[in-house]
């Protein structure tokens, strides 16, 4: 091997990589037709999983594409071709589907095992370069991933194929996902440890203070003694309520501030009187990004949550969203 130079275009390098690539999937738009609706078809109508099989490049696209489909609703999973050979082909039953990646359609380790799959009568359907070979011709559904150029100068590194079947096994998932109706909160639900399941399955029950832990005075109290209750309860505001309990204003940090700017005697002047009538609030079992977003669209930092009954049963602020890691 040649010593490097520092006399390289790097740039230009760099730039010539992106462009073989992104021609290579601008062509794999003519190939998306009647065999991808066949093939989506078949997924579609598994009962079991969808079995990925790839070797080399080909199985760290499949492993990819395995982790895609699973995480959008379509249960899959990634089996090394090799280790299927000797054993692993036992995870097969006869409701599931096989998927298998070949940029030749001749890469043996994948050959060896389609008599066993063709014997197991399963749907197989192949990602190849080649519609001719070996793996494409026992298919049931051949997808056409093959590229004109590598983006290896010496053609001969999976780059550009790899980035096709990977495009090409992106459509698929997606695909599916739309055929199923997946749902935001379906996604959630299989990722819940992440930042996207706390947005979309945290509720504002979950992080809200309640009982004794809420900010309430009556209408009839002064500021200062409302005060004394934001003071205790730290969330910069405080709720306001009436007789019935029923939630009749709310009272922050700003409206303090506007109270001193007048020069009112906090004392003496009771709070119902410098409360917020209408301020924000949101009703029990909302999602807590809801939350985060009606405090972000009127620029305040905390939230009354009440009943049916228009009473206050929580109180949460920017910090608790932060927190539970929903901001």
């Amino acid at each position: 091997m040649n010593k490097p130079s520092n006399s390289y275009d790097f740039i230009a390098l760099g730039k010539a990589v992106v462009r073989t690539e992104q021609l290579a999937v601008e062509q794999l738009l003519s190939k998306i037709g009647d065999d991808f609706a066949a093939a989506c078809r078949l997924l579609l109508e598994c009962e079991g999983r969808i079995i990925v099989l790839g070797m080399g490049k080909s199985g760290h696209v499949g492993n990819k594409i395995a982790a895609t489909l699973a995480s959008t609703g379509s249960p899959a999973f990634f089996v090394h071709p090799a280790e299927a050979s000797h054993g692993d082909l036992g995870m097969i039953t006869n409701k599931d589907l096989v998927l298998a990646l070949s940029n030749s359609g001749e890469t043996y380790e994948i050959t060896s095992l389609l008599p066993v799959i063709k014997r197991l009568n399963v749907p197989l359907i192949s990602l190849t370069g080649n519609s001719n070979s070996t793996l494409a011709s026992f298919a049931d559904v051949n997808l056409d991933t093959g590229v004109k150029k590598e983006a290896c100068p010496m053609n001969l590194a999976p780059t550009a194929s790899t980035t096709v079947s990977l495009v090409m096994g992106d459509a698929l998932a997606v695909a599916l996902l739309e055929a199923k109706g997946f749902s935001e909160e379906d996604f959630a639900l299989s990722h819940p440890g992440g930042k996207l399941g706390q947005k979309l399955l945290l509720k504002v029950d979950d992080i809200m203070h309640k009982g004794t832990q809420i900010p309430i005075v009556k209408e009839n109290i002064s500021v200062s003694e409302a005060l004394r209750e934001m003071t205790r309860k730290k969330l910069g505001m405080t709720c306001i309520v009436n007789q019935e309990n029923e939630l009749s204003g709310i009272f922050t940090d700003g409206d303090l501030r506007r109270t001193l700017a007048n020069k009112t005697d906090l004392d003496r002047i009771q709070i119902s009187s410098v409360m917020t009538s209408n301020g924000k609030t949101i009703s029990t079992g909302r999602l807590a990004a809801e939350a985060l977003q009606i405090m972000e669209k009127n620029a305040i930092n905390a939230l009354v949550v009440i009943s049916e009954s228009n009473k206050p049963v929580g109180a949460l602020n920017m910090y608790d969203l932060l927190k539970a890691g929903v901001v």
